[in-house]
Parts: C-alpha cells; sequence; structure tokens
C-alpha cells in the first residue's frame, strides 16, 4: 500500500509540528530544572561577611543574592550558560561571602555540563573536596582556592581530564596524596596551569613534578613543605611563564638549566633555606630571561654572588626581591635606576655596602626595601622628590645618614613606612601628618623624645602605629583620638604617664595594645568592644581589679599585667572563657585568693602560665589535660599548698616549671622526669621531704639545664643516679640564645633562682647556663665522683647539708664552674689541688666543715679571702694567715678573745693591749724576733693588709709568732 502526496505531505507536517513542539519545551523544562539546582545550592549556604575577607577580595558581593524563582538563571550573577543549549556551563561565585558545608549531596553536582567552575574565596567550614567533582567531565577550569577545604584532595579529581587550569590554593588543611600527585599529573594532559599552593605535598618527591605536562605556562607550588633536592630537568617546561616553588624545604644548587626558561615571566624561590644559587648560574639565567618581570629568590644562598652581575638583569624588570642572600660588597647603583622597576627589596643582607642614589630614580618606584643593610640613605629633599610614587618605605635598622625626617612629608602616597631600630632622634616631626594614605607607621627602637606631635591625628586611615622603645613623654590623648581604625598600637618602653584614656579603650576595632613598661596610673577602665588579641599592661602602676570586659574578649590570645603591684583582687574563674588563650602573666602583683583551678584545662592552646609573686593560696591545678601546649608554668613566690598533681606529665611540650617557695607538701615529684623537654625545674622553698630517689625511666631529666630543690627537707644520699642522666648539663650549649615560648616567641622565660650567692629574678634565661642547687637539705653520705660528668655546670651548690668524706677532685673536672659551694656541711680532708685548674671560679665558699692541709694556691684562689674558707681549722695557707709546714699543717695557735676585735681600736693590738701580749707571750728567745717582725710588720703595707682584714671582723686564727 503506497503513501498519496497528500498523506505524506500531512505526515511532514505533523512531525515538522512535533519537532517544533518539543524544541519549545525543552528548553524550558531544561532551565527550569537547573534553576531549582541553583535555588538549593543558594539555600544550602548562608551569606557572612567573614567568609570573603576584604583583604584578598576587592569588592566581595554575594552573587547569589540576586537568584530569585522565576527569572531566567542564565541571567544570573556569576552564571554563564551556552547561548545555543541554554545549558549552564559557567558558574563565577568568587568572593561571594558563602558560607556553610559542601556536602557531596549538594544540588552543584547535578549541572554536568559545566566547564568552568570557580567558588574561590568562600567559606566552606572545613569540607573535603567531594569525589563526585569528578563528573564534571567537561570542566576546562576549577578554582576552589581560599575556601577552607579539608582533608585529602580525592583521586576521582584526576578524572577531569579536559582541565586546562587547576587551583586549589591557601586550603591550609588540604593535603595531596603521591598517589593522588601522579595520576593527576599523568592524566592532565592538557593542563596550562596548576596552582596547588600551601596544600601539604610533604610525602610528594620533587623529583614526580617531572611528570607534569611540558606545555605548562604556570605552575605554583608556594608552601607545600615540599622538601627533598630541587629537580635537575626543569629546562623540560620550556613554556613556563611564572614559576612559583617559594616556602618550601627544597636543596641544593639552582640548576643551569633555568637559564632555558626563556619565557618566564616571574620566578619565586624565596624561603628555601637551603637552596643556592652560583655565579656562572646566575649570569647564565640573568642573560637569557629577557622577559623576566619579577624575580624573588629571598633567603637563598647566593653569597658567591658578585652585586656587580645584577647590572645584567632585563631592564624590563619590575619587582626584584633579594633579601636575605648573603649578598656582600657595594651594591651597584645603577641597579635603582632600572626604568620599570616598582618594587626593590634588599633588606637583610648586612654586608650590602654602598648608596642609594639621590637622583635619576626610576619614577615608577613603589616599594623600598634596605632593612637591615649598611647601604647609605640620605634623607634628603632631593631623594624624596624622586621618590614621589612610593607606596612602602623599609628602612628598619638601616643606614640613614640623614636624620632629619621633615621631608618625609612630601611622599603623600605612602601607605606603609618603617623607619624602626635606628638612632633617630629629636622630636618626631609634624610633617608626618601630611602622610594621610598611612595604614603603618612604625618609628619604634629610636630615641625620639618629647610629645606625640598632634599633626599624627590626621592620619585617620591608620591601622598600625608603634612608638615603642623611645623616649616620648606626656599623656596619651589628644594626639591619638581621632585614630579609630587603629588595630594595633605599640606605646611600650617609653615615659607615658596619666591614666590609660578611656577612648583607646572604645576603639571598635582595636586588636593589639601594648603600652607597657610606661609610668601609667589609676584603674584600667571597662573595654568597650570585644576585639582584643593581645593586651599587655605591664611594668605600670596601675590599681584595682581586672575589669570584667577583659574576660569577655573571645578572641583573646595574650593578657599580660605583670608587675603593677597596686592590681588586687581575686582572679576571676571566668578567664578560662578565654578558649584562645596563649599566654597568660599576671605575675608580680597584689592578687589573692585562690587560683583558678580550670586553668589546668581550660584552654589547649597555653603555652605560657606565670602567676609567679602574688598572694594567691589554695592548691596546684589537679587536672591537666592531654595533648596542652604548656610551655612555662610559674607559680612561684605564693602560698599554694597541697601535692604536685601526676597529671602535669600531660605537659608534654613544657620547658619551664617553676613552683618555688611556696607551702607545697609533697615527696619528690619523680614523675616529672618523664616529661621529654623539662629544661628548668625549680622546687625551692617548700615542705618537700623524703629521698631522692633514682631514675625510673629512660633518658631521665636528660635536658635539664637547672634544677633547684633546694630549701626542703629532702634527706638520705645526694641522688647519684640522676647525676648520671643529666646529659645537658654535660654539654654546653654555644647558641647564647634567650629561652622564649616556642608557641609565641616574643615571650622571654624569667624565673627567681640564687645566682652567686644573690637571690634575683632572672628575667631573661639564657640557653646556656646550667645550674645545680641541691642546698639547704638534710642529704647524708659522700659527693659521688659522677658529679665531674657535668661538664657545663656554672653554679654548684650543695651546702647546708649533712654531707661527708672528701671533696672530691672530679670536680675539677667542671671548667666552666663559676660558683662553688660545698658549705656548712661535715666534709673532711684536704681541698683537692685540681680545684685550682677552674679559671672561671668566681665564688667559692668551703666553710664551716672540717677541712685540713694547705689551701690551693693558683690564679682563682688567689681572689678568695678567708670567709670562704672559715670554720676549716685545720686549713692553712696566706687566705687565713697560716704558714703551712710542707705537707702538714701547723697546730692550731690560741684563739684571740673576741673583745679584742674592736672596730677601729689598734691598741688592742698594737700597745698596751693583750694583742700584743698574744705574741710576745711564752716564746723565750724568741722575743727579740718577733719585736723585730713586728717592726717590719709596721713599716710595710703588709700591716694595712692586715689591719684591714681584721676591722672587716673576719674570723682569723691568727699565730703571730709566725707571721710573715
Amino acid at each position: 500500500m503506497g503513501f498519496s502526496p497528500l498523506c505524506l505531505s500531512q505526515s511532514l507536517s505533523f512531525i515538522l509540528f512535533l519537532f517544533h513542539f518539543h524544541s519549545t519545551i525543552s528548553a524550558p523544562l531544561s532551565s527550569n530544572y537547573q534553576s531549582l539546582s541553583l535555588l538549593q545550592f543558594k539555600q544550602s549556604f548562608s551569606i557572612s561577611r567573614s567568609a570573603s575577607s576584604e583583604y584578598y577580595c576587592q569588592y566581595p558581593f554575594p552573587k547569589t543574592e540576586s537568584w530569585k524563582e522565576g527569572t531566567d538563571c542564565c541571567l544570573w550573577d556569576g552564571v554563564s550558560c551556552d547561548l545555543k543549549t541554554g545549558h549552564v556551563t559557567g558558574l563565577d561565585l568568587s568572593c561571594s561571602m558563602l558560607y556553610g558545608t559542601l556536602l557531596p549531596n549538594n544540588s552543584l553536582f547535578s549541572l554536568h555540563h559545566l566547564q568552568q567552575l570557580d567558588l574561590s574565596f568562600n567559606d566552606f567550614n572545613s569540607s573535603h573536596i567531594s569525589s563526585r567533582f569528578g563528573q564534571f567531565s567537561n570542566l576546562t577550569h576549577l578554582n576552589l582556592s581560599s575556601s577552607d577545604l579539608a582533608g585529602q584532595v580525592p583521586l576521582e579529581v584526576s578524572h577531569l581530564s579536559k582541565l586546562v587550569s587547576l587551583d586549589l590554593s591557601w586550603n591550609y588543611d588540604l593535603s595531596l596524596e603521591p598517589i593522588c600527585f601522579d595520576k593527576l599529573v599523568r592524566n592532565l594532559t592538557k593542563l596550562r596551569e596548576l596552582d596547588l599552593s600551601s596544600v601539604d605535598m610533604s610525602l610528594v618527591v620533587p623529583s614526580s613534578l617531572m611528570n607534569l605536562s611540558s606545555s605548562l605556562s604556570s605552575l605554583k607550588l608556594n608552601d607545600c613543605r615540599l622538601q627533598g633536592k630541587l629537580p635537575s630537568s626543569m629546562g623540560k617546561f620550556k613554556h613556563l611563564q611564572y614559576l612559583d616553588l617559594g616556602e618550601n624545604n627544597l636543596t641544593g644548587p639552582i640548576p643551569y638549566d633555568f637559564e632555558q626558561l626563556s619565557e618566564l615571566v616571574s620566578l619565586h624561590l624565596s624561603s628555601n633555606n637551603y637552596l643556592s644559587l652560583e655565579p656562572i648560574s646566575f649570569d647564565k639565567i640573568v642573560q637569557n630571561l629577557t622577559k623576566l618581570r619579577d624575580l624573588a629568590l629571598g633567603s637563598v644562598n647566593m653569597s658567591l654572588v658578585a652585586p656587580n652581575s645584577l647590572t645584567n638583569l632585563s631592564s624590563s624588570l619590575s619587582s626584584l626581591s633579594l633579601w636575605g642572600c648573603g649578598l656582600q660588597g657595594k651594591f651597584p647603583g645603577n641597579i635603582f635606576l632600572l626604568p620599570n622597576l616598582e618594587s626593590l627589596d634588599l633588606s637583610d643582607n648586612k654586608g650590602l655596602t654602598g648608596s642609594f642614589p639621590s637622583s635619576n630614580l626610576s619614577n615608577v618606584l613603589s616599594r623600598l626595601g634596605l632593612s637591615n643593610t649598611r647601604i647609605s640613605v640620605y634623607l634628603e629633599n632631593d631623594l624624596i622628590s624622586n621618590l614621589k610614587s612610593l607606596e612602602y618605605m623599609y628602612l628598619s635598622n638601616s643606614n640613614i645618614i640623614r636624620s632629619d625626617l621633615a621631608p618625609l612629608g612630601n611622599l603623600t602616597h605612602l601607605i606603609y613606612l618603617d623607619l624602626s631600630v635606628n638612632n633617630l632622634s629629636g622630636e618626631i616631626p609634624s610633617s608626618l601628618g601630611n602622610l594621610v594614605h598611612l595604614h603603618s607607621l612604625l618609628l619604634g627602637s629610636n630615641n625620639f623624645m618629647g610629645q606625640v606631635p598632634d599633626s599624627l591625628n590626621s592620619l585617620v586611615n591608620l591601622l598600625y602605629l608603634d612608638l615603642s622603645n623611645n623616649q616620648l613623654i606626656g599623656s596619651i590623648h589628644s594626639q591619638l583620638n581621632t585614630l579609630s581604625n587603629l588595630q594595633s598600637l605599640y606605646l611600650s618602653n617609653n615615659l607615658f604617664n596619666g591614666t590609660i584614656p578611656s577612648f583607646l579603650l572604645a576603639l571598635p576595632s582595636l586588636q593589639h595594645l601594648d603600652l607597657h613598661n610606661n609610668n601609667l596610673i589609676g584603674n584600667i577602665s571597662e573595654l568597650q568592644h570585644y576585639s582584643l588579641v593581645y593586651l599587655d599592661l605591664s611594668n605600670n602602676h596601675l590599681h584595682g581589679t581586672i575589669p570584667s570586659s577583659v574576660f569577655k574578649q573571645q578572641n583573646l590570645e595574650v593578657l599580660i599585667l605583670a608587675s603593677n603591684s597596686g592590681l588586687t583582687g581575686e582572679i576571676s574563674s571566668f578567664i578560662c572563657k578565654l578558649r584562645f588563650l596563649r599566654v597568660l602573666d599576671l605575675s608580680n602583683s597584689s592578687f589573692s585568693g585562690s587560683m583558678p583551678l580550670c586553668l589546668g584545662n581550660f584552654s589547649n592552646m597555653l603555652s605560657v602560665l606565670h602567676l609567679g609573686m602574688n598572694n594567691l593560696q589554695g592548691t596546684i591545678p589537679s587536672t591537666f589535660s592531654k595533648d596542652n601546649s604548656l610551655e612555662y608554668l610559674n607559680l612561684n613566690g605564693n602560698e599554694l599548698e597541697g601535692k604536685i598533681s601526676p597529671s602535669i606529665i600531660n605537659c608534654t611540650m613544657l620547658e619551664v616549671l617553676d613552683l618555688g617557695n611556696n607551702k607545697i607538701e609533697d615527696t619528690f615529684p619523680c614523675f616529672l622526669e618523664t616529661l621529654p623537654r623539662l629544661q628548668i625545674l625549680v622546687l625551692k622553698s617548700n615542705k618537700l621531704q623524703g629521698f631522692v630517689k633514682g631514675p625510673t625511666a629512660y633518658n631521665s631529666f636528660s635536658k635539664l639545664r637547672i634544677l633547684d630543690i633546694s630549701d626542703n627537707n629532702f634527706s638520705g644520699p645526694l641522688p647519684t643516679e640522676y647525676f648520671n642522666s643529666l646529659e645537658a648539663m654535660m654539654a654546653s650549649d654555644q647558641n647564647m640564645i634567650y629561652m622564649r615560648a616556642r608557641n609565641y616567641s616574643s615571650y622571654v622565660y624569667s624565673i627567681e633562682i640564687t645566682w652567686k650567692g644573690v637571690e634575683i629574678e632572672l628575667l631573661k634565661i639564657q640557653s646556656t647556663i646550667r645550674v645545680l642547687d641541691l642546698s639547704n637539705n638534710n642529704f647524708t653520705g659522700e659527693i659521688p665522683k659522677v658529679i665531674g660528668k657535668l661538664k657545663a655546670l656554672q653554679q654548684l651548690n650543695l651546702s647546708h647539708n649533712s654531707l661527708t668524706g672528701h671533696i672530691q677532685s672530679s670536680l675539677g673536672i667542671l671548667a666552666n664552674l663559676e660558683s662553688l659551694d660545698l658549705s656548712s656541711n661535715l666534709l673532711t680532708g684536704r681541698i683537692p689541688m685540681q680545684l685550682e685548674g677552674l679559671t672561671f671560679l668566681a665564688i667559692l665558699n668551703l666553710s664551716h666543715n672540717q677541712l685540713e692541709g694547705p689551701i690551693p694556691s693558683g690564679e682563682q684562689f688567689n681572689t678568695f679571702n678567708a670567709s670562704s674558707f672559715e670554720g676549716n681549722l685545720g686549713l692553712c695557707g696566706f687566705q687565713v694567715l697560716k704558714e703551712c709546714y710542707g705537707d702538714e699543717a701547723p697546730s692550731l695557735p690560741p684563739s684571740l678573745p673576741p673583745s679584742s676585735f674592736n672596730e677601729g681600736d689598734d691598741s688592742t693590738l698594737f700597745g698596751d693591749g693583750c694583742g700584743w701580749k698574744a705574741v710576745t707571750m711564752g716564746y723565750g728567745c724568741g722575743f727579740v724576733f718577733g719585736v723585730a717582725t713586728g717592726y717590719f710588720v709596721f713599716r710595710t703595707k703588709k700591716y694595712l693588709w692586715f689591719l684591714r682584714m681584721v676591722e672587716d671582723k673576719w674570723n682569723l686564727e691568727v699565730n703571730w709568732a709566725l707571721l710573715l
């Protein structure tokens, strides 16, 4: 049966109708489905300003706010569609203030036609990257940068074979395993741009980078924890324009084949402290990389590179960063004349000399860093007039020749000015008030005097102001009261007086306030806002209680109110609500009441807890939480009772423990020996008792540098077994650094200590100090020979015990010993001649023992007076005015009556008094010799020397017949 032409025509018309009908309804259906998916995506997140920082996002904007139901999604902000199919192919939600968790069931993953996806600079609250990202098979561009993503990068990302650009950077809790990286680099053959900066790649071998596509134009792996040798075949990436491998742990020389990267526009290798650059390699690089505009080699070892070779750098260079490279010699002045140079940083090259030119400078220079160099800078009008484009000036600890800062007021584009740590003097010039664009002004550690100029009121954009460590005077009032945007204010170590102005404590954005070491008085006012991160008001004359608003600063990390004797009251338990607290120092004040027991476990971030020298009562916290960060615990000088809690062994980071001068009743806390980092242990002046038994663990107290358990009731023999394990006291430390908190390096440790017989507060503890003080206890038995192993000891005090036996000759091995006190024991025998070799010994006290025989002579022993040996009746030597006969001590002469030692009265010694009779009595024919000797003594300086000794009431046993 056939079709008629009419029937065929009608059928074709019907087919065309169906096709037209389908085309008219399918697009809206598809569009409606995509709109629904996008709206569901929108609803899965909230909008938060903090999710898109203005520091990174110039104009953060909540793009999803424009997404409305019933409108065409292709017209929504951030949405791109294919004009033919209507499919959503692009989604750009960068800086859109999105906050929430990006879950695997999110409707985002139903948009299968996506080709470009940008979710950067949002806050996805530590979400993991879902394996469903691997379903976007058409993706060419994926950007998830700076969006608080965590966990491991899933293998499925390697399925995105069409990717041209992949950016997962600045997600600090994200990691990339070697297997995933290998698959990624092998499958993504079309990749041209790869940025994994800050992603943890510590397990990835640097040589595996060679598997990346040779067509790469941009490779950025900054701060990825890469470690190992820099690959020697980087020259294969001939199309690279941007290479950033900075802030890793890459080692070895930068290979010659970098010269083959002739397309490079930007090269960053800074902060790889074990990378080096040889002169030949550098010369080839600068000669061949003619397109280079940005070169950053900070901290790369270039000590062998002659500064003159920098003159070969491309004239197109716009940014040069060579800080901390070990450059030495005269820096070529013409490098400053590069016509396109916008940024130059030569800081931290202390061997660089030369002069910064005052004319013919690049008129586009906006950033200049010469801190910590010896390049001379003449701050004069000619120079300033040539730096009109300057926005950032770093001249800290530099060689500023002219200290008249007034011309700086003409650099009206300045945003950042650092002139700290110089010898600038006089008053702060009022012309600085012209720099109305300044965000940061650093004038600390100079010799500025006078008052803060009122003109600084004009700096309304100022965020950071440092005037610390000068000699500024007056009260802090009108000069700063208009700086409402201040975030950080440092005025410490000046001569400011008066009260803390209320406007300071009302600044809405204030995060860092440091006023320590001034002459401020009065109460601390209530804080009006809750933005503080750092507060240091120590070493002033403040009084009253801690305002309650301090305990509401939820972001507070550092609170230091030490050395304000007028601060009183109890330490509120509300302090334990400060969960981010790292440093708490309320020492040397007048706080009373019980110490909040929650201080042991309220924060795993707390690194420093110093409540020493107060009037606190009660007990030491009994619960120290596991995984805490405590490094320094000082409760010295209170009235704390009870026992030392064994839970303190949870403080595995602890370096200093000072519980001295309290009322603690306990035995020796041997469990402390398990603390792996403990360097200082002070338990002095408590009520501790019992034997100090030997170690029970491997490497017990192996890192102890200072051990002070004096003034307790310990008994039994000296802890010989511990002496065998004090490894840190066996080896000297040559670093000469101050001990400070690892987690907060600006805080320097301090302790109360008896140093060379004087009780002092050691405000800074050098890492070289080694002290062992077991004095004022009831230790018995002999001094063990093994004490000679402690060769790094500087101070040894075993005085006021009941030690017997001889002084060990092994003490002569302690070549670093500066102070030795063995007084008030029951020691017998002779003073070992080996002690003569202690050339650093400045303090020696062997008094009140039962020693006998000759006192050693030598450089140091000749400087000690009789007080070092008194109470040892069998000793002889010039120090005690008793001559020795060979190897034997002479018989003891009669003592002079106490009444004959009248201060300032010579008659009792030489005249009619009994002192002269003592010289002549009972010696028969020796009388004439005695008189002649007496006359000779009168005629010599020895007489005067002898008088001084008597007048000082030294306890001497003098045999006048044998004198001289």
